[in-house]
């Protein structure tokens, strides 16, 4: 793309888009939707999109570039879920007001802001038949005979000095290849000195939990529901965690005043599995560049999206602002402990400093990993057991409305897992039934902070990610037996 204006008068030229955009099918060899996508995000985060700028219409720019037009509606509203664009009837497709350059680095006033900063379930006494515990994937499922294909292509080129020490960030072959494969799957923008490898989400919160607190935060806002441990992370680093509020639309996003940071899962809430809104999306990133503060975006299953194309990541909209924290613990195996942080620049040098105090990770999961991902069998792989995962939801859907219809499912658009509402007061019978049925499977108490002041009480949050193809018919059928 050259550095000429996209904009005359207020409004995109189509010719222009024309020529950025097959400059980027050609450099990127990627589907048309994602590089029309890619083309815009560039030229707004580039300044070559102002804000306010109007683009041309889904008809007039599919008819421009040769395109369907439900091509190039997509891409819009792709863009405008992740909050590059807004659409307002009678005023067409514009770039979004706060869509400013994201990789802009305040120079001159760092020194005057702010520093970037439960209860488990009864367990059955007999050992369950059925894993339906919500988080987990289909073990059955991991590429053994690939991922020793590429452990072995991995150590053959692997130089001598990749099985010593090595930095603390990892190693920069899966640094590099990690940091292309987000911009492409997620929307990530980072560079592969910016990416940190851990062992873990919690592993990286643990490293963040230490790193906020010895830049002088104090308080951070997490969502109502989620997995306690991570509150305790933070809160072990010497950080109070505020939950913040959940209405009808999901999580409302921006913390009180006097908040460091705010940890969210904004593709796919776990465990209620709300996305977050484009308009929280966008409120959110304002609240950290007004304040100084700093977002934590938790994407552990935002590659799992079933009924349409996966919202881009939060952090392109504001690198410097937000870090990134995915893993390998969905898509493959948590036993690998591999995971992963995009930070922004200013941050990442106490983020490693802080990782290597704690530990290292392992370097041949890592080649590994990084071959993985560069051969093209990492992206094969994801798209297949998405696949394997949405059939499941779907089964899952369908015998729930035939067996018993009153039960309510939320949180089925992505992930591993859906909620299942249940009547008042019947979380924890519930709960006894699939104990005596061999089941093991959360209720949704189990990650409520303890501080929360509204949302969902009784329901059931199934997992359908761990049992194999074999298993999930009978799993199905014993939840089937105590909800029916």
């Amino acid at each position: 793309m050259t550095g000429e204006p996209l904009h005359a008068h207020g409004t995109t030229s189509p010719a222009r888009l024309r020529q950025a955009f097959e400059g980027e099918v050609v450099r990127a060899g990627r589907g048309v939707r994602q590089a029309l996508a890619a083309t815009v995000r560039e030229a707004v985060r580039g300044g070559r999109l102002a804000p306010g700028t109007r683009l041309p219409s889904s008809r007039r720019l599919a008819a421009e570039l040769g395109l369907a037009r439900n091509t190039v509606a997509d891409a819009y509203g792709d863009l405008v879920a992740e909050g590059w664009l807004t659409a307002r009837r009678g005023s067409g497709t514009l770039v979004a007001d706060r869509a400013e350059r994201a990789d802009r680095t305040d120079g001159a006033g760092r020194a005057g802001t702010r520093p970037i900063v439960s209860r488990p379930a009864a367990g059955p006494s007999c050992p369950p038949r059925h894993d339906l515990i919500p988080g987990n994937p289909d073990l059955s499922a991991f590429p053994r005979a690939a991922w020793l294909a590429a452990a072995r292509r991995a150590l053959a080129a692997a130089p001598d000095d990749a099985l010593g020490h090595g930095d603390p960030r990892g190693r920069p072959e899966l640094r590099a290849a990690l940091a292309g494969h987000l911009a492409r799957a997620r929307g990530v923008y980072v560079s592969p000195e910016h990416v940190l490898i851990c062992a873990g989400v919690s592993h990286g919160l643990q490293i963040l939990g230490g790193v906020l607190a010895g830049r002088g935060a104090s308080r951070v806002a997490v969502e109502s529901y989620r997995l306690d441990r991570q509150y305790g992370l933070l809160e072990a680093a010497g950080l109070e965690t505020l939950p913040l509020p959940l209405d009808t639309h999901g999580t409302d996003p921006v913390p009180p005043v006097g908040t460091d940071a705010v940890l969210l899962a904004p593709a796919h809430q776990f465990p209620v599995g709300t996305a977050l809104r484009h308009d929280r999306r966008t409120a959110v990133v304002d609240w950290a560049g007004r304040t100084g503060g700093l977002v934590l975006e938790d994407d552990r299953d935002g590659e799992f999206r079933f009924d349409h194309r996966s919202v881009g990541a939060l952090q392109a909209l504001a690198p410097d602002r937000v870090v990134y924290l995915g893993t390998a613990g969905q898509t493959l195996a948590p036993g690998l402990r591999l995971a992963w942080m995009a930070l922004p620049p200013a941050l990442a040098d106490d983020a490693v400093a802080a990782k290597g105090r704690i530990d290292s990770s392992e370097v041949v999961s890592q080649l590994t990993m990084a071959e993985f991902i560069t051969s093209g069998v990492y992206g094969r792989h994801v798209r297949a057991v998405r696949r394997r995962y949405r059939d499941r939801r779907d089964s899952l859907v369908t015998a729930l409305a035939r067996e018993a219809p009153q039960v309510r499912v939320l949180g089925t658009a992505g992930g591993l897992h859906a909620v299942l509402g249940l009547p008042p007061g019947t979380e924890q019978p519930v709960l006894e039934s699939a104990t005596r049925e061999g089941l093991r499977v959360a209720g949704l108490s189990r990650y409520r902070h303890e501080r929360a002041l509204n949302g969902p009480t009784d329901a059931l949050v199934v997992g359908y990610g761990a049992p194999s193809d074999s298993q999930w018919p009978q799993a199905l059928a014993a939840l089937m037996r105590i909800l029916s």
